[in-house]
């Protein structure tokens, strides 16, 4: 049975967290996160773990759109 998968961006608002936080969290951009949240920039494992570990969020159940 497949988990479900979240979408990044609904991770980080149920974290009640804004692009510019989890940016100044990462040490990036709001725009690289909005990049990330649309598909336009693929994102790195780390940052991936990064970005669940910021907003308390196992990895494996977030959905990545590309």
């Amino acid at each position: 049975m497949n988990s479900l998968k979240i979408r990044l961006s609904a991770v980080r608002v149920n974290a009640r967290l804004s692009q510019q936080d989890i940016a100044d969290k990462m040490g990036v951009s709001r725009i690289t996160v909005g990049n990330w949240e649309s598909g336009k920039v693929k994102m790195k494992e780390a940052e991936l773990r990064m970005y669940a570990d910021i907003c308390s969020f196992p990895r494996e159940n977030i959905f990545l759109p590309y």
